[in-house]
């Protein structure tokens, strides 16, 4: 599903929707179908035009993890009322088990504590940076792959940074999962890196391209299990 195309805002909201990710999957919730409904519609406000735009999010099942749920959608809520244009954004999640607290939590813009109250423990920043330090080790092996198959050795690896490595979608994005976790993502950084951010030696490389690769199957493979989920959940309803 996406915003019906016809106007630049409803385009600007479907790309805005698309830089949000499901954080355990490390892919935007517009290419796993997570969008249910998105419109973008004027509406008289005080004698003036509101121009809302209204997202229905949905997930593979009822009882998916209230935290990654209601991470999506405070972010898909901050993505889209960041639109030029947009002057009101409503993002609701639609059979979802916690959906009465996730949507009235988001709306109010009070937290995810604030919305689960004891329950919640605390914030989501940490669980947040958890996931995307799994997604830029997963994204060290999409870089790195093609260059092991090519014939590159631990060696070459080892001390090949970001900007000697052929651009690439996959590069890009583990460019973005570093910054977004304050590791060193410029041209001089080195591609493969232990957690703390140091660069690992030739002697690691075949240990930590190994664990990468596990980071990165579990991520893709746990991504179909969610998207045939989803489909037989909403089967026949467009998906």
């Amino acid at each position: 599903m996406r915003c019906p195309p016809g106007s630049e805002l409803r385009d600007a909201v479907w790309a805005a929707l698309g830089t949000v990710l499901d954080p355990e999957l490390d892919e935007p919730i517009t290419e796993l179908d997570f969008v249910e409904s998105c419109t973008v519609s004027e509406h008289a406000a005080a004698g003036a035009a509101e121009v809302v735009a209204t997202v229905v999010l949905r997930l593979p099942t009822f009882f998916c993890a209230p935290n990654f749920s209601f991470l999506m959608v405070a972010d898909a809520f901050d993505a889209v009322a960041a639109v030029p244009g947009v002057t009101r954004a409503e993002v609701t999640l639609a059979d979802h088990h916690a959906s009465a607290e996730i949507n009235g939590g988001v709306a109010a813009q009070a937290g995810f504590v604030g919305s689960f109250g004891e329950e919640a423990g605390a914030e989501l920043d940490e669980l947040r940076e958890q996931f995307l330090r799994k997604a830029a080790l997963a994204g060290q092996d999409r870089v790195a792959r093609p260059l092991v198959d090519a014939g590159a050795g631990p060696d070459e690896l080892a001390a090949l940074a970001l900007g000697s490595v052929p651009p690439s979608p996959e590069l890009d994005r583990l460019r973005e999962r570093r910054a977004a976790i304050g590791m060193a993502h410029g041209d001089d950084a080195p591609l493969l890196v232990q957690a703390d951010g140091s660069r690992v030696t030739a002697a690691q490389v075949p240990l930590h391209l190994r664990r990468a690769r596990l980071q990165r199957i579990g991520i893709e493979t746990n991504g179909e299990y969610c998207k045939s989920l989803l489909k037989t959940r909403y089967a026949g309803a467009g998906v």
